[in-house]
C-alpha cells in the first residue's frame, strides 16, 4: 500500500463511535486545518461503550458521563458532525460517499470507523421482546429498564460482556444464569485458570452457570419466557441478553471493492487497499507486528491508537510506534487487566494465588512474556505489558515468586 504526504483538504469519517470521534479530535490536535465531516448512524454524539455494561446499567452513569466531548466541541472545532445519518455507499473513483435519503460528500481521505454489531444466532424466538443484545446506548437503556429485582436474566454466552452484565444484574437483585456452549467461561479469550477463578467468583455472588449447552431457541408469546436448550431443557426467564460475539460492519468496504478478511484489511498506518481510505477500530483487520499476524482487536485502546496513527499520517508527522494490545473488564470489585495476546504462547506461569483474588497468569513463549491476565494486580499488568513490548527474557522462577517484586523481575 502506497502512502501520500499531501494534506487532504477534506477528511470524511464514517462512524461516530469511539474510533471515529477520536479520529476527528486527533486530527485537530495534530494540527489538521482542513474540513472534517463525521457521520454517525446513532442520534447521539460519540460516546464510550465500556460503561454500558456496568455503570450505565447500575444507574450511576449519565449521558454527560459517557460522551467523549460535548456537542459544542464539534462546532467550536469546525467538525461537521452529522448524527442520525447513514452512509449508503462509497464511490472510490469519484472519491465521494452517498448518504441514505440523498446527497453526497466528497473526500480526499476517507476513514471507515463503522465498528461491529452483535452476532445474531438466527434462532426461533430471537425477535421476541426481552431477547436483547448490548452494543449501543439505546440497547443499554432498554436492558436497564428490564433489569428488575427478583426477575431472572439469562446471559447467552460467558464472554466478558456476558459476565459484566451478570455482575450488574446480581447487583440489581436479579437472578442471573449464564448459558455457555463451551466447557468453561471466556474460553475464547481467557486461560483455564482465569475461567475457573471467574466461575467461582461469580458463583459466590449467586450466578448460575450452564456449560456445554447449545441454545436451540427462545420461548414466549408477547415476550420471552424461557430459553430452550438443545438437550431438551427449558430455562425460565424474564429477560435474555445474547452475548455471542460481534461481526465487523465492513459491508460498505466490501461493496466498494476494498480488500477484506475478518474486517477491513489495513497496513500498519491503518491504510486500506485504496491509498486514500483508512479503517480503524473494531472494523479493521490490522497487522500486529509483535505476533507477525493480522488480527481484529475489539478494544478502546486499539481505537485510540489507530485514530492517532491516521491523524499523524494525514498531517505528515511521525507515526508513534505500535502499542501492545490491552483490554480491561470490571466485575464486582474485580479489576481485570489484560495485555498482549497468547497467540504463540507455549506455557503459563501463575503468579500469586487466585484464592486471594489477586493474581496474574503470564503466557510464555520460552522465557519471553507474550501476554498477561491480571486480576487486582496493577504491577503485574504494567510491568507485564512492558515485558511484552520489549521482548525482554525473564527468569520464570523469579516471575512466579511473589516475594520478588515485578520491578525486580523486569530488572
Amino acid at each position: 500500500m502506497s502512502q501520500t504526504s499531501s494534506l487532504p483538504p477534506h477528511v470524511v469519517i464514517i462512524g461516530a463511535g469511539h474510533a471515529g470521534g477520536a479520529a476527528a479530535a486527533q486530527l485537530r490536535q495534530s494540527g489538521f486545518s482542513g474540513a472534517i465531516s463525521l457521520i454517525g448512524e446513532e442520534p447521539v454524539v460519540p460516546y464510550q461503550r465500556p460503561p454500558l455494561s456496568k455503570a450505565w446499567l447500575a444507574g450511576t452513569s449519565t449521558l454527560d458521563h459517557v460522551i467523549l466531548r460535548p456537542a459544542d466541541w464539534y462546532r467550536d472545532n469546525d467538525v461537521d458532525l452529522r448524527i442520525g445519518t447513514r452512509v449508503a455507499g462509497i464511490d472510490r473513483a469519484a472519491r465521494r460517499v452517498s448518504l441514505e435519503g440523498g446527497g453526497t460528500i466528497g473526500y480526499e481521505a476517507l476513514v471507515i470507523a463503522t465498528g461491529a454489531r452483535p452476532r445474531h444466532l438466527g434462532l426461533p424466538g430471537e425477535d421476541l421482546d426481552g431477547v436483547m443484545a448490548l452494543r449501543t446506548l439505546a440497547d443499554a437503556e432498554a436492558l436497564k429498564s428490564g433489569m428488575v429485582a427478583g426477575k431472572t436474566i439469562i446471559l447467552v454466552g460467558a464472554g466478558y460482556i456476558g459476565l459484566e452484565v451478570a455482575a450488574s444484574a446480581r447487583k440489581a437483585g436479579m437472578k442471573a444464569i449464564v448459558v455457555e456452549r463451551e466447557a468453561r467461561s471466556a474460553a475464547r479469550v481467557a486461560s483455564a485458570t482465569m475461567s475457573a477463578f471467574l466461575e467461582k467468583y461469580h458463583g459466590d455472588h449467586g450466578v448460575e452457570f450452564v456449560f456445554n449447552a447449545g441454545v436451540k431457541g427462545f420461548a414466549g408469546s408477547d415476550g420471552v419466557t424461557a430459553v430452550e436448550l438443545a438437550d431438551g431443557r427449558s430455562l425460565a426467564c424474564d429477560l435474555v441478553l445474547v452475548g455471542a460475539g460481534v461481526v465487523p460492519n465492513d459491508e460498505l468496504a466490501r461493496e466498494a471493492g476494498l480488500e477484506c478478511g475478518n474486517g477491513i484489511i489495513v497496513d500498519a498506518d491503518a491504510r486500506t487497499s485504496d491509498p486514500s481510505i483508512f479503517a480503524i477500530g473494531d472494523v479493521s483487520f490490522r497487522p500486529l507486528e509483535l505476533y507477525n499476524t493480522l488480527f481484529r482487536l475489539e478494544s478502546v485502546p486499539n481505537a485510540l491508537e489507530q485514530a492517532r496513527c491516521v491523524a499523524h499520517v494525514l498531517t505528515g508527522t511521525p507515526v508513534p510506534a505500535p502499542e501492545v494490545p490491552w483490554f480491561w473488564s470490571d466485575q464486582y470489585d474485580l479489576k481485570i487487566q489484560l495485555a498482549g495476546l497468547p497467540l504463540d504462547a507455549t506455557s503459563q506461569i501463575v503468579r500469586g494465588d487466585p484464592a486471594t483474588g489477586k493474581f496474574a497468569v503470564f503466557h510464555m513463549k520460552g522465557d519471553a512474556v507474550r501476554s498477561v491476565e491480571a486480576v487486582n494486580a496493577p504491577p503485574e499488568f504494567m510491568f507485564g505489558r512492558k515485558l511484552i513490548g520489549q521482548g525482554t527474557p525473564v527468569d520464570p522462577g523469579r516471575l512466579a515468586d511473589i516475594s520478588v517484586s515485578m520491578k525486580q523481575v523486569i530488572a
